[in-house]
Formats: C-alpha cells, structure tokens, sequence
C-alpha cells in the first residue's frame, strides 16, 4: 500500500495532448488517478477507449461528452462515469475545465 501524497497546486506539469487539450496529473495512489484538463474552445477529443473506468466532474465551461454515441451536454456542476473500454469523444463548446478520475491508473499519465 502506497503512503499519502499531497500536490500542491501550480502551473507547473501541464502537458498537450492535443491543440487545446491541456492535461495535468494531480496525484495518484495504488487504485486512482486524479487528472485535470484545461480544454479551450473548439477543441475535441476523438472517439477513443481505454481500460480505465473514468468519472469526471465539469468545473468550468460546457462540453459535449459522447459515451458509444450518446450526446450529452454538460454545464459546469455536472458529472459522468466511464465504464472501461466504452468509447467516448469530445467536442469543447466554451473554453472548460474538468477533474477526472482513472481506476486503475493511468501509467501513461503519470
């Protein structure tokens, strides 16, 4: 069993992932990833999948979030879950920011 970790926050660790797609690790343990994403207008993120289930929380901004072709429009308040290998888009329709959690974690992410 991994020890607690504390992140303080920062500008530093940000990375693209794509034009205007902005990823930041925040931390992790044995189980969970916990990432934030600065998403700018415009944007997207094509229809992928992975084996890590996926909850995320809309903190900032609106998005459309579709999950094996089911359009949501999300407003900052809003959340969602992921299950693992379900495919899953966005398409940034307001400059947004967004916390989400990985289960297992992500190795790529850290």
């Amino acid at each position: 069993m991994s020890r607690g970790k504390v992140n303080r926050a920062g500008e530093a660790g940000y990375r693209q992932m794509l034009p205007g797609v902005e990823r930041k690790t925040l931390v992790y343990g044995d189980n969970t990833l916990l990432s934030e994403f600065r998403l700018s207008k415009g944007a997207a993120l094509p229809a992928h999948k992975h084996p890590q289930e996926q909850t995320g929380y809309l903190v900032a901004g609106r998005i459309v979030l579709t999950v094996n072709g089911e359009r949501h429009d999300l407003k900052p308040g809003d959340s969602w879950v992921i299950p693992g290998n379900e495919e899953h888009s966005v398409e940034v329709a307001e400059d947004s920011l967004t916390v989400e959690t990985f289960s297992p974690v992500r190795e790529d992410y850290i």
